[in-house]
């Protein structure tokens, strides 16, 4: 049933992507996904890049480009700190990070993923040192991507305002990073609004993640059914040339139909 679900929405499956954790793909998500036309963001979350050799990787890239199935990546952010002030934990942040940016080649994904780590309790108060660790950190993992041809994407996450994310763009803007503005986070983490947001990633916005929540937590509940104002946030949206990279980041089959639902009706249709 939840099959015969999906396929009524293949028009947007075929464009948009649904995260889905590498760990799970490998077992019980990759048939659902090549059965219904899904396409993955592969998060790379866990011990997963500490774990899994390099052939493993390379049998589900294989498998979904037999299937004609594109994808993105999510890098990790868990216990990361990729402007950390400590030396050796930002040393094992870049390591681990650095094992996410060697499955490009492999994946040739459509974008990756990545979280700056900020917190402000800790790193405001020394935001330059934090800055200048940050581009150490970044600068050649994003020259890395670039002569791959995969753009980063830099997701608000923690962050109060898109102030963290424009410093840090700045600072490597001759390397091109764009944002992922995801709507979820806006709601949860941030005391500026979404308008504000929008406007500030507009000029480098690649990626969306979509999903809801009361305002409260990060649930990552279907679209519609916690209190983003999507129908303006699609409105604004498709003034643009074009739509940015979509990832649905929902946690359930049927969230995830919910959610492609809502799309059905408030962006196709505008």
């Amino acid at each position: 049933m939840i099959h015969k679900a999906f396929r009524n929405y293949k028009h947007l499956t075929e464009k948009i992507f649904i995260n889905a954790p590498y760990s799970r793909l490998c077992t019980d998500l990759l048939q659902t996904f090549l059965d219904n036309d899904l396409q993955p963001e592969i998060g790379l979350e866990g011990n997963d890049l500490w774990d899994v050799s390099p052939q493993n990787f390379r049998e589900l890239a294989r498998v979904l480009r037999k299937n004609d199935r594109n994808c993105t990546l999510h890098a990790p952010f868990h216990d990361l700190t990729p402007g950390g002030f400590d030396r050796e934990i930002t040393r094992v942040t870049r390591e681990k990070l650095k094992r996410a940016f060697d499955l490009l080649p492999i994946f040739q994904p459509q974008s990756i993923v990545c979280h700056l780590g900020y917190n402000e309790l800790k790193h405001s108060q020394d935001f330059k040192r934090w800055l200048n660790v940050s581009t150490e950190t970044w600068s050649p993992l994003l020259a890395f991507a670039q002569r791959m041809h995969v753009p980063v994407m830099f997701e608000n996450t923690y962050e109060r305002a898109p102030d963290v994310h424009l410093s840090l763009q700045e600072r490597l803007s001759h390397l091109k990073p764009q944002f992922c503005l995801d709507t979820g986070h806006v709601l949860a983490f941030s005391n500026t609004d979404w308008q504000s947001w929008l406007s500030a990633f507009n000029p480098y916005l690649g990626q969306l993640h979509l999903h809801d929540n009361d305002g409260h937590a990060d649930r990552h509940s279907a679209l519609g059914t916690g209190i983003f104002d999507f129908k303006s946030f699609f409105s604004v949206l498709q003034k643009r040339p074009e739509l940015p990279i979509i990832t649905l980041e929902q946690r359930s089959a049927e969230d995830i139909l919910t959610s492609l639902s809502y799309l059905d009706r408030n962006l196709s249709a505008q």
